[in-house]
């Protein structure tokens, strides 16, 4: 085989020397933008002065550019010009015409019917907006299908709370299918929050343009930029439960941990993997950016607070603050601790991320493992608000899978009971447990220990950092991580001498009514609306 001379083989293709008459690359380059450059900007006259009708600044693309500044302009005079007629028309109606701090706050709560935690966040705050602003008028903006009357009955009946309907006016909405989980069965977050921009618009156009105050109070984020574009001098407030994407669940992907935002088929792929990660990423960065519109910011707990500061960073111009939720403690802390019956209640909405399964095969692990518990009639009760065709079928997947298990007889479904029906088993259970993982607060972990009963909840997020907390250095509760943990935790709690899990449950009670309240809440959110309040009455006159 010929070798080059320094020991090298030939190229494959050998190179002619070069013409000299042929331009090199370089030349070839500075043609083409010196042909760009004639084509798209101006040519100073060496005759003449620039006027407007000579010269070529204006080419196409300044041209587009100043035509959507002209655009949003106008959009902003017709969206003002109309909220304006509107909500006069809408303080007339409510007999608050004339009346110098009337105001028109929206809130932006597309599930208001549903009866959760997030819901009596809403309906405390407007219970204490009427109490405390008798001049403003509420607008929900909802998706729910019940009337107004239906739906403060059942706020009424379920929660407990007691609102002025004439202060109180529903938007309903036709386009929740767009943030359903069941519309997006692929690149779930996305989908829902360019949908909750078609609902926000909605919103915008169905309660007769923007109000005084724009108050979010489910976190979709993507919607105030929406609300800025329209109204740039509307302030923004948000109460947001959990980010909708963090760093942790970035994380989750990298590490390529299955769970339910990362399936087993996307964790054991390499190349999905990577894929997954640049779309959560990027979705990232503009959900930060949403973020970045909001004029106050609250936030149910420190782990929700934590990483929202690290999503807008220390220059935003709003800082999260965080205001525990409303927690009904004082209701149940008139419970008795002694004489509980053997029953471990699980409070929550029957949602995928609430991990139900996960307590279903705790109990049939912990009857494996301590037959006695079997013996001894320890069952679980599973109780809870369904929205949507789609909570139902989970709870006909979990029935499928307590008789799988064979423990279909000590397990039982509550299934959109009222208030009084949740108030009766928090009386009488002795065990409640919450299996979410990252669960933001965990408002049922704390009506748990208001009422009674031991906590046993996830080792993450709020039930670790706020909640099942220690008391004077003595625990007030338990935590876990997997169904197994969960069953040997059961058995520690139901092998407590009667003495030693009576003083628990007065540890768990005493922590949960000093630092959770409906008044500790009232307080927070007085306090995140000082300067919101000012801003929105400035903008209504």
């Amino acid at each position: 085989m010929n070798r080059h001379r320094h020991g090298r083989p030939p190229l494959l293709f050998p190179q002619s020397p070069r013409d000299p008459s042929l331009p090199t690359s370089a030349e070839i380059w500075q043609s083409k933008l010196a042909a760009f450059a004639a084509r798209w900007l101006p040519a100073p006259s060496p005759t003449r002065k620039r006027s407007w009708g000579h010269t070529r600044i204006l080419k196409p693309a300044t041209l587009l550019v100043l035509l959507l500044f002209a655009l949003v302009f106008v959009l902003r005079l017709a969206v003002g010009w109309w909220s304006g007629r509107r909500r006069r028309e809408r303080v007339r109606a409510a007999g608050l015409e004339g009346k110098r701090d009337a105001k028109v706050l929206g809130f932006f709560h597309p599930y208001c019917n549903a009866g959760g935690g997030g819901e009596r966040v809403l309906w405390t705050a407007l219970s204490l907006i009427q109490r405390t602003q008798p001049h403003t008028l509420c607008l929900i903006y909802t998706g729910d299908a019940a009337t107004g009357a239906e739906i403060l009955a059942t706020v009424r009946g379920r929660l407990g709370i007691d609102l002025d309907p004439t202060r109180v006016h529903f938007i309903h909405l036709r386009q929740r299918r767009w943030v359903e989980d069941d519309t997006w069965k692929r690149f779930t977050l996305l989908g829902q929050s360019l949908g909750s921009v078609v609902l926000g618009a909605e919103a915008v156009r169905r309660g007769g343009g923007v109000p005084d105050v724009f108050v979010d109070t489910m976190g979709y984020a993507f919607t105030y930029p929406l609300i800025w574009l329209l109204s740039p001098d509307t302030p923004i407030v948000t109460y947001t439960h959990y980010p909708t994407i963090s760093n942790d669940m970035i994380a989750r992907v990298r590490s390529r941990r299955s769970g339910v935002t990362n399936t087993s088929s996307i964790s054991s792929s390499y190349l999905l993997t990577t894929l997954k990660l640049q779309y959560y990423r990027t979705f990232l960065f503009f959900y930060a950016h949403s973020l970045s519109f909001a004029s106050e910011i609250m936030c149910n707990s420190t782990w929700t607070s934590r990483h929202v500061a690290s999503l807008v960073g220390p220059s935003a111009a709003a800082r999260p603050t965080i205001v525990y939720p409303p927690c009904d403690t004082a209701s149940l802390e008139v419970f008795a601790l002694e004489g509980r019956e053997n029953v471990i209640l699980s409070v929550a909405q029957f949602r995928p991320e609430k991990d139900h399964p996960a307590q279903v095969r705790a109990l049939a692990e912990l009857f494996a493992a301590h037959p006695e518990h079997r013996a001894a009639g320890v069952k679980l009760v599973l109780i809870g608000s369904a929205r949507n065709a789609g909570d139902e079928a989970r709870i006909a997947k979990l029935r499928a899978l307590a008789k799988e298990l064979g423990i279909e007889y000590a397990v039982e479904f509550v299934v959109n009971a009222p208030y009084s029906v949740l108030l009766d088993r928090l009386r009488t259970a002795s065990v409640g447990i919450s299996t979410m993982v990252d669960e933001h607060f965990g408002i049922n972990v704390v009506e748990y220990m208001a009422a009674g009963l031991i906590p046993l909840a996830h080792a993450s997020a709020g039930p670790l950092l706020d909640i099942i907390t220690p008391l004077n250095d003595q625990p007030t509760g338990f935590h876990a991580l997997a169904p197994p943990e969960f069953a040997q935790k059961l058995h520690d709690i139901f092998s407590l001498s009667p003495a030693d899990a009576l003083a628990m449950r007065r540890r768990a009670r005493e922590n949960a009514v000093g630092k959770f309240g409906v008044e500790a809440f009232e307080r927070g959110w007085e306090g995140a609306w000082e300067g919101v309040g000012e801003r929105g009455r400035e903008r209504g006159d």
